[in-house]
């Protein structure tokens, strides 16, 4: 479609400069772009040369195949509002010439480019101003991944003005300081930057959040003791596994695990919001993310669909849980590659991706959650009604290796619920989400003002050079734990865990230091490692 207020602008600017093309004279621009690396970015300048020779039209600059089919987008799309090019050499480069280049986004900014060079812009109007978006053959200018992380790096490197597309609008305005200006058409843009006023949407229609419905853990029967490590899990951030018999309410507790954590901060949010913004995952009535993330893939996951992958790494699921839970349903029938492949995120609370072209890395900072059966039919112990042997049984529990247990901070059994547990006029009224928020939230804060000083922000992420300040134990508590350590023949990590778990709960109960009582209901959170892994009951 020819929009006919350009096409009569162009036509007469032309005839009224006939001496600009057609001439000897070479004609150069440049534009300010960016490039994805992870959810950061890195600037790319778009540089157009059109000068005398053979009509030619090439792109330069280590490119991907989307970027280099991009000429012919732009080539038509001009067309469509009636620019047409130059029957000269015309030649485009994106420099850094030595960063492989991917992605639709650098349509938009190599038009604008071609246009500066031809004299239809100024370049006063493109001075310190960023451009991204894809062109359709119309001229229409169409969504792109990672606009949110674009425009908040583009304030530090010193761009303040952005020329987006209009469907990626709110997502752009959440960076407070950038001064965004959006388009629907290639058309809209070129007169904007000829002189015609901007005009802004109005501010309630900037960011339109949705109301979510969270389930709640009033909805969950019995299972007190579960509900009491989902709360210790929460408050400080600790990995969780869940073993039980089907039908036991380990789903049903990991689905309401997200409703009593507390709520994220601006900067928990815009940081999940530039994950989702590079996958594409960010809804035009929804740019921010304002939910913890609660993630539960299924255990046919694949290692980079899990954290992440591809020529040009994009985030897994371990990263679309940063700042909320990952739950991983049925334990051991994920591969063991997925599952070991946690290991060092649990730790370093971030995913490092290295591939031959770059290497990114993503955050990576979640609660695990994991749910299994205790054994292949799923009633073990309950000796009337298990039918796995004992080699069977061994053979399920060893999928689950010692280094990724000893990662996971509480582990606790499901028992099956009873009758009285499940009957409405037996059953007892169960706590509210809201009643468990706020002494985790309470929680939280303790955390907040004892790390202030620190890299760290949670019990869970305590180094282990930080315990014996953070964690300090009276003489009865080391002698309870040295008589635990040896009976449980427990490892150097697994004791850390113990330590981290019981300053988490001393938290919950207002104590400054760690008593007996902690360190005996952290003990139990792992007491039944020796019951499942060790062959005994």
């Amino acid at each position: 479609m020819i929009y006919s207020s350009f096409f009569l602008f162009y036509h007469a600017w032309f005839y009224a400069h006939p001496h600009i093309i057609g001439t000897g004279v070479d004609m150069y621009s440049k534009i300010n772009t960016a490039i994805l690396e992870g959810i950061k970015t890195r600037p790319i300048m778009v540089e157009v040369d059109i000068s005398n020779g053979m009509p030619t039209f090439e792109m330069v600059g280590q490119l991907s195949t989307e970027v280099r089919e991009g000429k012919e987008r732009i080539r038509t799309a001009l067309h469509s509002i009636g620019v047409i090019l130059p029957a000269k050499r015309i030649t485009i480069n994106l420099s850094p010439a030595n960063i492989r280049k991917s992605g639709t986004g650098f349509d938009l900014p190599i038009a604008i480019a071609i246009l500066q060079s031809i004299g239809l812009i100024s370049e006063e109007s493109c001075k310190n101003r960023m451009f991204v978006g894809e062109l359709g053959l119309n001229g229409q200018i169409l969504p792109v991944n990672g606009v949110l992380p674009i425009v908040s790096d583009g304030i530090d490197a010193g761009v303040f003005e952005f020329i987006i597309p209009k469907e990626n609008e709110n997502e752009g305005r959440l960076v407070k300081q950038a001064k965004v200006f959006s388009f629907s058409h290639l058309n809209d843009v070129i007169l904007f930057l000829n002189g015609k006023k901007y005009v802004e949407s109005p501010m309630e229609e900037k960011v339109v959040r949705e109301a979510i419905i969270q389930k709640d853990f009033s909805e969950v029967c019995g299972q007190q003791f579960l509900k009491r490590a989902c709360e210790v899990a929460a408050a400080g951030l600790h990995a969780l596994l869940l073993v039980g018999p089907p039908g036991a309410g380990k789903t049903m507790l990991a689905e309401r695990l997200p409703s009593i954590l507390p709520p994220m901060s601006e900067e928990e949010q815009l940081e999940l919001s530039k994950i989702y913004s590079v996958c594409g995952l960010l809804k035009n009535n929804k740019s921010l993310m304002e939910q913890r993330p609660f993630r539960a893939p299924h255990h046919t996951i694949s290692v980079p669909g899990l954290t992440g992958g591809g020529s040009i790494p994009k985030p897994g699921e371990i990263s679309l849980a940063h700042n909320g839970v990952l739950f991983l349903d049925e334990l051991p029938e994920f591969q063991k590659s997925t599952m070991e492949i946690l290991r060092q995120p649990l730790e370093d609370h971030e995913i490092r991706l290295v591939r031959s072209r770059m290497s990114v890395t993503y955050p990576a900072n979640f609660l695990l959650l994991a749910a299994m059966n205790p054994c292949n039919c799923g009633y073990y112990p309950d000796m009337n009604r298990c039918r796995c042997s004992p080699a069977s049984l061994q053979r399920y529990m060893d999928r689950i290796s010692q280094p990724l247990l000893d990662r996971i901070d509480i582990c606790v059994e499901a028992p099956s619920l009873s009758f009285g547990d499940i009957h409405p006029k037996k059953k007892k009224k169960e706590e509210e989400s809201k009643e468990i928020q706020k002494r985790v939230l309470e929680c939280h804060q303790i955390q907040c003002e004892r790390y202030q000083n620190e890299v760290f922000s949670h019990n869970s992420h305590i180094p282990a050079v930080a315990l014996e300040e953070y964690c300090y134990l009276g003489k009865r508590e080391v002698d309870y734990m040295e008589s635990i350590y040896e009976k449980m023949s427990l490892t150097a990590r697994t004791y850390h865990k113990i330590l981290r778990v019981a300053r988490t709960i001393a938290d919950l109960e207002g104590k400054k230091q760690i008593e007996i009582t902690q360190l005996m209901e952290a003990v139990c959170y792992r007491n039944f490692d020796s019951k499942f892994w060790g062959g005994q009951e």
